[in-house]
């Protein structure tokens, strides 16, 4: 048998097909763009200062009505009993009714709490410190100004105020300026001394973290001097530790693990500078999670990819919640289990769809860097520690620009590791900072690291 065919209609088909492929690849382009301009220059990655347009919030998030739910009884403000507060104000009683001027008779007393504060005010304070001669070796001996570090012109509670509202709270060096009338380069100068004083302090809580059964790693753009760098966070829990790199290499991971073997887990995102970690590596759930959703936003025509995203994205957001609901050990491993199962059964199944075998391959591919958090609720699947910890410093760097030397980004950062670390480990990080500055003052050559951590040192897990 003879085949014939069109000539004319073979044309039109190649044609048409040349068309078709043309116009699938003009959409894909189209939905790039707008998700461009919607989403900003990173996708879903962008952060929220650099996307584009803001939507508005929903009609509904609207119309919703502020405070406490239906039924909800509330918290209040407590009162404060007498013993608790930190002043007690006798008020003398009017002498006659202010409506009458008839004579008044005593009923007791009403208290009333209320909630003050005093304006900082920096105090000019000369001392008349005493000096002497030792009569049997004729050494002079001068007494120490009580509240204030060798050579320094400042005062412990003004040093202690200023790195805090700096370094821990975001407050600019010119809002401190203006606040204590002390100018910018003296504050400067008095943050670089104090700086050098606690220089080893970071090295030291290294060692505390490399020990940790959880550990947790992030870094973030800082410029220095006009310069790209960045900055690089270790945290636990119960301390941070920060590193100002010019570089994102992996050496810098490698100087803060150290090159020993360490127990426990490093969670991050799946940035490769990490892959030679010395421990355990947990990948973060909200990275993977983000990244599946997005599968949906490129391939919105594709029903095998939305099928995917549908099944795939709720698990991953389980895994995450699992640790909030406060279950027993032994019913967190069950249901913990359970779901990655349902994630290994989900990623293993045949798939078509050239992105869905992707995802599907980085699940496979890196199954021992995925389900660590099974094993242990103190394990997280997600690495939100970090990440939160790195907002004040993405703020810093909106307002600042970095910093505008070496010597500057030292100081950053061993004053934000140790009042970082500090915060996690005490109620009032400024109180117990000033503490420990007027120890040194009094002993010069005690260790500021027992000073300020000895105490507040988390049990070995």
């Amino acid at each position: 048998m003879s085949l014939t065919y069109c000539p004319e209609c073979l044309k039109r088909q190649q044609r048409i097909n040349e068309l078709e492929e043309e116009l699938a690849a003009m959409k894909c382009r189209l939905r790039h763009q707008e998700r461009t301009a919607a989403e900003g220059p990173f996708g879903s990655s962008t952060p929220s200062s650099k996307v584009p347009i803001k939507p508005s919030a929903l009609p509904e998030r609207q119309a919703r009505r502020g405070g406490a739910k239906p039924g909800h009884t509330g918290h209040g403000r407590r009162r404060v009993a007498a013993p608790e507060a930190d002043r007690v104000v006798e008020t003398p009683p009017p002498a006659r009714c202010p409506k009458c001027g008839g004579t008044l008779t005593a009923k007791g007393v009403r208290e009333r709490t209320v909630l003050d504060c005093r304006p900082i005010r920096v105090e000019r304070i000369v001392y008349r410190l005493p000096r002497c001669r030792c009569r049997r070796c004729g050494s002079a001996v001068e007494t120490a100004a009580p509240g204030v570090l060798p050579k320094s012109v400042y005062g412990n509670g003004l040093l202690a105020h200023v790195a805090v509202q700096h370094y821990l709270y975001g407050a600019t060096l010119g809002q401190l300026e203006k606040q204590t009338g002390i100018g910018y380069s003296s504050l400067i100068d008095a943050l670089h001394q104090l700086a050098r004083r606690l220089k080893d302090l970071p090295e030291q809580l290294l060692l505390e973290y490399r020990r940790a059964l959880v550990k947790h790693a992030d870094e973030t753009g800082w410029r220095n001097d006009g310069g790209n760098g960045y900055a690089w966070l270790f945290c636990t829990p119960d301390m941070s530790v920060l590193r100002f790199r010019p570089t994102r290499a992996a050496s810098v991971a490698r100087e803060a693990l150290g090159p020993k073997r360490l127990r426990g887990v490093l969670v991050v995102d799946r940035y490769a500078g990490y892959n030679k970690a010395p421990c355990k590596i947990q990948y973060c759930y909200a990275h993977l999670l983000r990244d599946v959703q997005d599968l949906e936003k490129n391939f919105p025509d594709q029903p095998e990819v939305r099928a995917f995203v549908a099944t795939l994205a709720p698990l991953l957001a389980a895994a995450m919640g699992l640790r909030g609901q406060g279950l027993s050990r032994r019913a967190f491993r069950r249901q913990a289990t359970a779901l990655k199962r349902r994630i290994v059964a989900v990623v293993n199944r045949s798939a078509r769809h050239p992105a869905v075998q992707h995802m599907q391959d980085l699940f496979r591919q890196k199954a021992d860097r995925l389900y660590h958090w099974t094993r242990d609720p103190a394990i997280p699947a997600e690495n939100n520690l970090a990440e939160r910890e790195l907002r004040p410093l993405v703020v810093a760097r909106k307002v600042s620009f970095g910093s505008q030397s070496d010597r500057g980004a030292a100081t950053r950062e061993n004053l934000m590791t140790v009042l970082h670390t500090l915060r996690k480990r005490v109620p009032d990080p400024a109180a117990a900072f000033k503490a420990a500055l007027d120890q040194l003052a009094r002993t010069p050559d005690a260790d500021p690291f027992t000073l300020l951590f000895h105490k507040t040192r988390p049990k070995r897990t």
